[in-house]
């Protein structure tokens, strides 16, 4: 039942999230600013998010349209001045020859197992280009999660008052040291791994900058959202060689060079995250090593998806913490 509604539950549970986490500021803005409406506390925390949010890609879309175009014109030299004799000797480029040479697509196609697999592929590339220009039906998801997010900011307070009431006066005692545990865990993690995936975006930021490397601050800001994901950030080392790449096209500077100035910033980053921003600002909240972690991703991001993933290592901790205090004792 969960993967038939996956699509329309989707929207659901990121409003949630997302209101989950702006419901502090509403309290504040409603409390501290003397806001007598709660509608009106909710009006003035969306629009000053949207305003922070605009002011950032305001302030970074110039930057990251110059750096690529920058990147395109270095792409564009690279495969223009590209020379074989510098990556590959004479016999590799007589052996690469003789197999494309070697190829004949008539018969690659005529083979059952692909000629299978295309038939079966077409359909579905007509399904994703439909799906893409279904751009309606998106319009109308994100509206939808619009008013998710309002109603549940709207009634956060009936919803922390009155949950209990729908649970077994048996088991409401249980239920609520649970959800007062899992607040507390959820809102020590996401405002501790936001804060460390600010700092580390902007450290590699500025390291990529220092290099040279073309879209460093794009690429930099990339990562840092990346690691919102405990070691999701390794995604990111596969675009930033082909950036290395374009680099050392388009400045003569030897590619093993910049591949070695990417990899001290990866270093001197993943260093500082380790030694000083993880354990200073996330303390002891997770308590987990790096296999536990993976594994926990994998198993809530087989579940959820990308949400699973999110929420991963505070339900996780939640969980380990419950089979020791109740279990295993």
């Amino acid at each position: 039942m969960f993967s038939r509604l996956y699509g329309v539950l989707l929207p659901f549970f990121v409003s949630f999230l997302l209101a989950y986490l702006l419901d502090p500021i509403v309290d504040f803005v409603q409390n501290k600013c003397r806001v007598k409406f709660r509608g009106l506390a909710v009006t003035i925390t969306l629009l000053l998010f949207v305003a922070i949010l605009s002011l950032a890609i305001y302030l970074l879309i110039p930057a990251i349209g110059r750096e690529v175009r920058t990147a395109a014109v270095g792409v564009e030299q690279y495969f223009a001045d590209f020379d074989a004799d510098k990556y590959f000797t004479q016999e590799q480029q007589t052996k690469i020859h003789s197999v494309l040479d070697g190829l004949n697509m008539e018969s690659l196609l005529s083979f059952p197992a692909v000629r299978d697999a295309l038939q079966s592929l077409i359909p579905k590339i007509g399904q994703w280009i439909t799906g893409g220009l279904s751009w309606l039906a998106e319009l109308v998801v994100v509206f939808i999660g619009l008013m998710y997010l309002i109603f549940l900011l709207l009634e956060f307070p009936k919803l922390r008052q009155n949950w209990s009431s729908f649970v077994p006066p048996k088991y409401r005692s249980q239920a609520q040291t649970l959800v007062h545990d899992i607040n507390r865990n959820m809102n020590a993690y996401f405002r501790g791994q936001g804060l460390v995936a600010l700092i580390v975006g902007i450290l590699f930021a500025v390291g990529f900058c220092i290099i040279g490397m073309p879209m460093g601050i794009a690429m930099g800001l990339f990562i840092g959202v990346l690691n919102l994901v405990p070691y999701m950030q390794a995604l990111g080392i596969p675009p930033c060689i082909l950036l290395c790449l374009v680099q050392s096209a388009q400045t003569g500077r030897p590619i093993w060079l910049t591949l070695l100035l990417m990899t001290l910033v990866f270093i001197v980053v993943q260093t500082l995250q380790d030694l000083v921003l993880t354990p200073k600002i996330m303390g002891k909240v997770t308590g987990m090593g790096p296999t536990a972690i993976l594994l926990s991703l994998s198993i809530w991001g087989a579940v959820f998806g990308v949400i699973g993933m999110i929420i991963a290592l505070p339900l996780t901790t939640l969980a380990v913490s419950y089979y020791k205090h109740f279990i295993n004792t």
